[in-house]
């Protein structure tokens, strides 16, 4: 830990207490996306973690919407205390991320809807796509089909008592854009999954996202960034909670401050450099109405970062899941500290 983190933590102690009490501190699955575990298996090393809330995001980690599997995961969450949500991939029909083998949107968004309620879950998290959406796009065009399936589900959605949890994902939305979705769908029975990771993929400052999105918060994926400035423009890295730059220990505090009694998910992802070239004039193709003084806070904290050397991978299997492990472990610990949660 550096100084500077120290120092960080030592200034914010007063609201720590403040902050235990009123975060439920989660996991992502996608966390332990490699470890090939069954749901109850998942659950049991979540427990020892001492997480209250656990995110199945995609279908695979909770082992298919079998009516009887998905019993069996709520009766074993119920008897470790700890929070059920599930989650999905896109439920755009014109997304690049699209799989429609699965059936319409309409449907795969309805066999959610039954599972969220088996399984105990009061939301179901769903996507959009991804940056490849942006191109040739516009975004706005998925955006408008994806608000329209959703009005097509609300009946089912209200009845079941439950709301859909539209995440800023891997590129496709910025804050604003994603606002825009809520308002149209209904945020009656629209909210977001705040992710904290994905706003840099749209060269957006992750503080800027949550000041947008607070007021549409349903739960949360949580990890670091690292951003620093290249000859072609900029370069993202995802990296262990505590050593990015982007003041993810303010970004904790905040999100417990604006968004209380929600979960806070860590989403651990350990990548390499991603470069966005903002300096090829093409580039901008899929960001033209992306304001001045947004992209300038992007542009701020990419000066100040530096340049992080390239991390090699594990050169076996039993590496790569014990890193996985420790990423993820490494990320609670900071996260715990920082909103002084014991354990």
């Amino acid at each position: 830990m550096t100084r500077r983190t120290m120092m960080a933590m030592t200034a914010a102690a007063p609201l720590a207490a403040a902050a235990e009490t009123s975060v439920k501190l989660g996991i992502d699955l996608f966390s332990l996306r490699s470890q090939n575990w069954t749901p109850i298996q998942l659950l049991d090393y979540c427990a020892a973690q001492k997480a209250r809330v656990v995110h199945f995001s995609e279908i695979r980690f909770i082992g298919g919407l079998d009516p009887d599997n998905l019993r069996a995961v709520r009766r074993h969450a119920e008897q470790l205390g700890i929070e059920v949500e599930i989650g999905m991939r896109s439920v755009c029909p014109t997304s690049k991320m699209f799989d429609a083998k699965a059936g319409t949107a309409e449907e795969q968004l309805g066999r959610m809807i039954d599972a969220a309620q088996i399984v105990g879950s009061h939301i179901v998290r769903a996507v959009l796509g991804s940056s490849d959406d942006r191109r040739p796009g516009p975004i706005e065009k998925h955006i408008e089909n994806t608000a329209k399936v959703l009005r097509n589900v609300r009946p089912k959605v209200v009845d079941a008592g439950l709301k859909i949890a539209i995440e800023n994902h891997a590129g496709d939305m910025q804050a604003r854009e994603l606002k825009s979705l809520i308002e149209s769908a209904g945020r009656d029975f629209v909210g977001v999954c705040l992710d904290s990771g994905n706003p840099l993929w749209t060269l957006e400052d992750p503080h800027l996202t949550l000041e947008t999105l607070h007021p549409y918060v349903l739960t949360s994926h949580v990890r670091d960034s690292a951003v620093w400035r290249v000859p072609e423009g900029a370069a993202v890295a995802w990296v262990r909670m505590g050593e990015g730059n982007v003041r993810i220990g303010e970004y904790v505090r905040k999100y417990a401050e604006l968004c209380p009694g929600r979960a806070l998910s860590l989403e651990s992802i350990v990548t390499n450099a991603r470069v966005f070239p903002y300096r090829d004039p093409q580039f901008w193709d899929a960001y033209r109405n992306d304001p001045a003084w947004e992209f300038a806070r992007f542009l701020d904290i990419a000066e100040r970062g530096k340049v992080r050397p390239v991390e090699a991978a594990p050169k076996d299997r039993e590496g790569v899941l014990r890193k996985e492990r420790e990423d993820l472990e490494a990320s609670l610990a900071y996260t715990k500290r920082v909103l002084g949660i014991e354990g």
